[in-house]
């Protein structure tokens, strides 16, 4: 079982849903993020950002039919951290107090 712990980097609404999304499996293209949130491409970059400088997830450019494509994913560190945030607001929906 996941220790809790509230995490603020993950916290942020937009980070949140992305650390959810990315959880889900194993990477998510920028665009479909990036239509998911309803958020421009420089809120997303920076949103993105703040989880890579926090070594929960990283980010891979590849090509493909003559452009290039952005990906990411969660790291291990970003996954343990997804699952602890979770598990804490579960417990704090749930009343439960900290022994």
């Amino acid at each position: 079982m996941t220790e809790p712990q509230f995490d603020e980097i993950i916290h942020a609404p937009n980070r949140l849903r992305i650390c959810s999304m990315l959880s889900a499996t194993n990477e998510v293209e920028f665009a479909a993020l990036r239509e998911a949130l309803g958020v421009s491409d420089s809120v997303l970059s920076k949103q993105l950002k703040a989880l890579e400088d926090a070594g929960y997830l990283t980010v891979k450019k590849s090509p493909l039919d003559g452009r290039t494509r952005t990906w990411a994913a969660l790291t291990p560190a970003g996954k343990a951290a997804f699952d602890g945030h979770v598990a804490e607001l579960r417990r704090l929906a749930a009343g439960i107090a900290i022994e």
